[in-house]
């Protein structure tokens, strides 16, 4: 990887910061704040925390708005130092794509269409029809069914598994593990009990800028399309069922599970291990804590949490009161027997 080495000025506009000092100084990577060197930049997370500035060695930092430098070190004053760090410490490490072609144990079915920048690793299998855009990267053992589509710069890592026909934007990553198209859940009984499988014909669609975790499902659709939109980050182990759709820019936190034809608005979150219901509809920037089970329709904005799923401030009420239920108990049944003696005298 070539080092990258630029001025605090430089990265300052980047991030739409205010340089406090040095504004020449250069720094080439980031790092912690207590392991960076006179090299490095690195971030302070909350202005309270500003005393850490006089023990480091960073060659500048990264700083809330209003935190004065302590010591001869140039500061970049932002309003969001996370949002700055993501940017600045992408910029360092993002390498350019390097095309490494088709690897000689990989296998590429008939009529694919590839890009002129590719690089397939060994192992990969592209079914027939396949098209990759440009700067796109199938990673060892990956596997891309018939009829296939993926856009430009974008990353198929290591055993993922795309089922035929699914598409597939630009700029996504799908990590290890993962299985895109697979059948949905879908059956439906008979007078003896026994299960029969619903044909399960639709495809997947993923759009632009979406990132999927490890070893998450997203199921095709019965019929249709189960869609992941724009900007949506999913991490591992998610399960997704058929004929969803995630709205843009939503997060679907480790372990999430979402039931089959359940639409989310924009801007969603859901918790670790949260649950939604099949057929409900959130609205757009809807939120649910971790382990929140959905089982009704949710309009725009609201915040949750418990399951069932109720408003967040009821569920913290109710939680705080839920540890008390043993003294509670204890509070009663001491109260009954009062009354009960009560009774007894008041009848003699």
């Amino acid at each position: 990887m070539t080092e990258k080495t630029v001025s605090v000025e430089f990265l300052a506009e980047m991030v739409g910061g205010r340089v406090v000092g040095d504004k020449h100084v250069r720094v080439h990577r980031f790092a912690p704040l207590d392991t960076a060197g006179p090299e490095d930049i690195s971030f302070l997370a909350k202005a309270k925390m500003a005393e850490l500035l006089e023990m480091t060695g960073a060659g500048a930092v990264i700083v809330p708005s209003g935190v004065e430098a302590v010591k001869d070190i140039p500061l970049i004053q932002v309003k969001d130092p996370y949002l700055a760090v993501a940017l600045i410490h992408g910029f360092f490490v993002q390498a350019p794509f390097t095309a490494r072609g088709i690897h000689p144990r990989a296998f590429v079915g008939e009529e694919c269409h590839l890009g002129k920048e590719i690089s397939i690793g060994p192992l990969a299998v592209l079914g027939n029809r396949v098209k990759l855009g440009e700067r796109v990267t199938v990673e060892a053992g990956a596997v891309l069914g018939d009829d296939v589509a993926i856009g430009d710069d974008s990353t198929v890592h290591a055993n993922v598994t795309v089922y035929e026909k699914c598409l597939i934007g630009k700029r996504v990553t799908i990590h290890s593990g993962t299985v895109i198209g697979s059948d949905g859940y879908g059956y439906a009984a008979n007078e003896r009990g026994e299960h029969i499988k619903r044909p399960q014909v639709g495809i997947v669609r993923i759009d632009d800028d979406v990132e999927i975790g490890a070893n998450t499902c997203i199921d095709r659709a019965a019929y249709g399309v189960t869609w992941i939109k724009s900007g949506v980050k999913i991490d591992n182990l998610v399960q997704v069922a058929h004929n969803v759709v995630v709205g843009e820019n939503s997060l679907l936190v480790a372990q999430v599970g979402i039931a089959g034809s359940a639409t989310l608005g924009r801007n969603v979150v859901l918790g670790g291990q949260a649950a939604v219901a099949g057929h409900l509809t959130l609205g757009d920037q809807v939120m649910v804590a971790a382990r929140g089970g959905v089982h009704n329709d949710q309009p725009k904005g609201a915040v949750l949490g418990g399951s069932p799923a109720i408003p967040v401030r009821q569920w913290a009420k109710a939680t705080a009161v839920f540890a008390k239920l043993p003294q509670l108990q204890s509070e009663v049944r001491k109260h009954s027997r009062a009354l009960a003696e009560l009774g007894s005298t008041s009848e003699k």
